[in-house]
């Protein structure tokens, strides 16, 4: 197979794009934004405990791949889950509770940080250990076949987002499941949001092959790289790979090049990396640079905008007071949730 295969651009013209999508797009990665950034305040006043790991500077990973999905569709996330929860529909308040350990969380506080869940919304988690995930979005994503081929569902075939950074590229579930999924032709794409260190390691000193999308010329598959703080660009590409994937041509491989602007961990005071590098990716923040092309193209005013950044600060202001208001789980229920209750 052609690794640089052409895929149907036009089925998905950017340039044509309605307003209220390209408004949504912009919404949904301020809302990752300004919660992640309340996060970290939280966080620092101790109302969140253990490793939180922020998404800034990525949300137009996020943004692109996943509101390009349709309901259906699944999301399998990595540690830095909650904004990939968030654009895949999981409500705020609820994300926001189970980072603070509330009853109410999309996990019932059992999770926390790292392991946001959303059975209604198809969001099947994030793990804490990397990799982790890649063997889990694979089975979601053979699920969908087993049910379009064997139980001649009528339902459209679902498609499976899995997500994970450039430092797991290096380990063995990554080249294990993309020979499953080539082989078996499963509807998921492998995302894998290069945001140039793995924890401490930069990438290019961690891997033989720095250019990780060429990696899948392996097993067959398409690879591209896309400009992750691009968030026009990162859609096209995922709209091709969805339709790819639903048509039942099998899996993608897109590497976004992107940017933590924080630490790896609320916890790491971020003194491995250069100011001169951390500035050259800020001046590229997705966010401000889709809002400029918003502005620029004449597709809002600026009091559209600000009309925007107060409804994102009201939603987030709401998710703070449910989590705050929410009740602790009970001593009683310590083991609850551990299996399956009857209904």
């Amino acid at each position: 197979m052609d690794n640089n295969v052409t895929l149907p651009s036009k089925l998905y013209d950017i340039d044509n794009m309605d307003v209220d999508t390209m408004l949504d797009l912009y919404k949904d990665m301020l809302l990752g934004r300004n919660f992640e950034d309340m996060c970290a305040q939280m966080y620092y006043r101790g109302k969140m405990f253990g490793f939180v790991h922020l998404y800034n500077g990525q949300e137009a990973v996020s943004t692109g791949i996943i509101k390009a999905l349709k309901a259906c569709d699944y999301v399998c996330s990595t540690y830095r889950d909650h904004v990939h929860a968030l654009s895949k529909g999981v409500p705020p308040r609820l994300v926001m509770a189970e980072l603070f350990g509330k009853e109410t969380g999309c996990s019932h506080g059992r999770g926390g940080s790292m392991h946001i869940f959303s059975s209604p919304h198809n969001f099947l988690g994030g793990f804490a250990f990397i990799g982790e995930g890649i063997p889990v979005a694979t089975g979601a994503a053979f699920q969908s076949v087993y049910r379009s081929q064997v139980l001649n569902s009528p339902d459209p075939m679902s498609v499976t987002a899995c997500f994970f950074g450039d430092g797991t590229s290096n380990n063995g579930q990554f080249f294990e499941c993309l020979n499953m999924a080539v082989l078996w032709k499963l509807p998921i794409i492998f995302i894998i949001e290069n945001n140039q260190w793995a924890i401490g390691m930069a990438h290019n000193r961690s891997t033989s092959s720095p250019e990780i999308h060429k990696k899948a010329i392996s097993f067959g598959l398409p690879g591209i790289e896309v400009d992750g703080m691009d968030v026009l660009a990162i859609r096209k590409v995922a709209c091709e790979a969805i339709h790819r994937a639903r048509s039942g041509n099998g899996p993608t491989l897109i590497e976004a090049l992107t940017y933590r602007f924080r630490g790896h961990s609320l916890a790491d005071p971020d003194e491995l990396r250069s100011s001169q590098e951390k500035a050259a990716w800020v001046a590229r923040d997705p966010i401000k640079l889709f809002k400029n092309y918003l502005l620029n193209n004449s597709i809002v005013n600026e009091q559209s905008i600000q009309e925007i950044n107060i409804n994102i600060k009201d939603q987030i202001d709401d998710a703070i007071q449910f989590a705050l208001s929410s009740p602790e789980p009970e001593v009683k229920d310590l083991k609850r949730y551990l299996f399956a209750e009857d209904l």
